[in-house]
């Protein structure tokens, strides 16, 4: 790659699909010829492909969905650098094929995304959401005895869905800050964790176990749906299911059924399947707490996604390799 102060004609250029923070647009000015999209909803068809067509290389997000047909003949996109560690917007298999790597921004999200868990699973149950909205209408009477009962997580079983980094921080702080029981499932071995947890075979046991449920495994072909009627079936009636993961990890119309017929006490979400729609079924139960996709969203957890999207452009330009493959 060219000397950041080499004329803008001899620099890879980028597109930024989004608005990001002013100190990352910044970071890749530096090494690249930048043009930053204004607009904050997705890339439409004819965008995607000018972007594929007319740029080096793309920095792009949730909901830039480019399917293998945007791969078709020979891009001059060499990278797609995602800021987010989900990919599941993007045919990787499809991009590789063409030639174009990707890359995500793993690490980097793991705290925030951990912490709405918690704050989901709090608002969840102990009915926060509810009991905001109830003062917020003008009609709370006052403080008594069985107002909004909800469940003491403290000593409760946690179930974790996917022990990989952001799995791991959320049972971190269940477990020793909530003094939660952790059951687990995991499709490979997880050793040297700082706290007492149990892998259990089944992901039917960890559901049955868990007063609490989080879904924390990536989207793939494997786990898309992997909340259905079975599994739901499989949680105890007071048990609450959180999901920070991908929205298409849960059947949401199953969901849905469940909620309405009890057999789940509630959920909190901060993903949906179709997302940003979101039923208004959903939106209608006072069991369930709503999120519009908070998880990393603090400008500190963004600053840092933005520059190691960024470095893995640069890496990607200067070595041939981004720092952070998938």
């Amino acid at each position: 790659m060219k000397a950041a102060d080499q004329p803008e004609d001899d620099m890879p250029k980028i597109l930024i699909t989004r608005p990001l923070p002013e100190n990352v647009v910044a970071e890749a000015r530096r090494h690249f010829d930048v043009e930053v999209r204004s607009e904050t909803l997705p890339l439409t068809a004819e965008e995607k492909a000018r972007a594929l067509a007319g740029f080096d290389g793309v920095l792009a997000t949730l909901g830039d969905t480019f399917d293998a047909s945007f791969f078709d003949g020979t891009p001059r996109c060499r990278i797609i650098a995602n800021f987010g560690v989900g990919y599941n917007h993007i045919d990787a298999e499809a991009a590789c094929a063409a030639g174009v790597a990707v890359s995500n921004t793993p690490g980097a999200v793991t705290d925030a995304t951990a912490d709405i868990a918690i704050t989901l699973m709090l608002m969840t149950c102990r009915r926060a959401g509810e009991g905001e909205r109830l003062v917020r209408s003008g009609d709370w009477p006052g403080w008594h005895p069985t107002q909004l009962l909800g469940m003491h997580v403290t000593g409760k079983t946690l179930g974790v869905v996917g022990m990989g980094r952001i799995g791991k921080a959320i049972a971190q702080r269940a477990a020793m800050g909530f003094g939660m029981k952790v059951v687990f499932y995991n499709r490979s071995a997880v050793t040297d964790l700082p706290f007492e947890a149990t892998r259990l075979d089944r992901l039917e046991e960890v559901l049955g176990a868990a007063d609490v449920v989080v879904l924390a495994v990536p989207a793939t072909p494997q786990t898309h749906h992997l909340i259905d009627t079975a599994a739901l079936a499989a949680m105890q009636r007071h048990a609450c299911l959180v999901n920070i993961s991908r929205g298409d990890v849960v059947d949401e119309a199953e969901l849905i059924d469940a909620l309405r017929q009890g057999r789940i006490a509630g959920a909190g979400l901060d993903v949906y399947e179709f997302e940003p729609k979101v039923p208004r079924a959903l939106r209608d139960m006072e069991n369930v707490t709503l999120l519009p996709h908070l998880g990393t969203s603090t400008l500190e957890v963004r600053e840092d996604m933005g520059r190691m999207a960024v470095a893995n452009l640069v890496a990607f330009f200067e070595d041939g390799a981004p720092l952070n493959p998938v």
